[in-house]
C-alpha cells in the first residue's frame, strides 16, 4: 500500500473588533477548471505537500507564498494534524495576520486540459482569497479541513457552532 502523503498548511486569522465575530479566516479558492462552479466546501487554508525531509512550518509558509503569493508573518502556533477523507495528514499552523486578498499572486499549475486532448494549459494554484467570520467559513471550508478551525477556536476560546458545519 502506498503511502499517503502529508501536507502542511497556515490557518490565517485575524481579529475583528466591533463586528459579530471576534475573528476571521483566510481562506483560498483552488483553481484550475475543476472548481470553477464550486463555492460552498470547496475553499482552503493555504497548504501543500511537504518535501522529503522539509520542515514542517518551512513546507506551510512555502506553500503559502506559493499559493498566494503573499509572505505571512508572525506568530506560529502548532495546531494538531487533521487526517481528510483522502487519507491525508494535514499539519496546519495557526498565526495572526491581516492579509489584503486583493493582492494575491497565485502561482501556476499545469494540468492537461481538456482532458485527454493531449494539451497542457496553465491555472492559478488559487483563484480568489477571502476573509470569512467563523460561521461562513465552517460552510465555505472542505469538510475534512473544518476541524482545523474548531481547533483553533477552541484554543483561541472562541465559541463553536458545530451546526454550521
Amino acid at each position: 500500500m502506498a503511502k499517503k502523503k502529508a501536507s502542511a498548511g497556515l490557518v490565517i486569522y485575524r481579529r475583528v473588533e466591533g463586528a459579530s465575530s471576534p475573528i476571521e479566516f483566510f481562506l483560498v479558492h483552488p483553481g484550475g477548471p475543476y472548481w470553477t462552479r464550486k463555492d460552498d466546501g470547496a475553499w482552503s487554508i493555504p497548504k501543500g505537500e511537504i518535501e522529503l525531509g522539509e520542515n514542517l512550518l518551512a513546507a506551510a509558509r512555502r506553500e503559502t507564498l506559493e499559493e498566494t503569493g503573499l509572505v505571512v508573518t508572525g506568530r506560529f502556533q502548532r495546531l494538531p494534524p487533521v487526517r481528510q477523507p483522502s487519507g491525508k495528514l494535514v499539519h496546519p499552523w495557526a498565526v495572526e495576520a491581516d492579509l489584503d486578498p486583493a493582492a494575491l499572486k497565485p502561482g501556476l499549475f499545469e494540468m492537461e486540459w481538456p482532458p485527454r486532448s493531449g494539451r497542457l494549459a496553465s491555472f492559478p494554484e488559487v483563484d480568489r482569497a477571502a476573509w470569512f467570520g467563523p460561521r461562513e467559513a465552517m460552510v465555505k471550508i472542505l469538510a475534512g479541513q473544518r476541524p482545523i478551525l474548531v481547533k483553533l477556536m477552541a484554543k483561541l476560546g472562541i465559541e463553536t457552532e458545530q451546526s454550521a458545519a
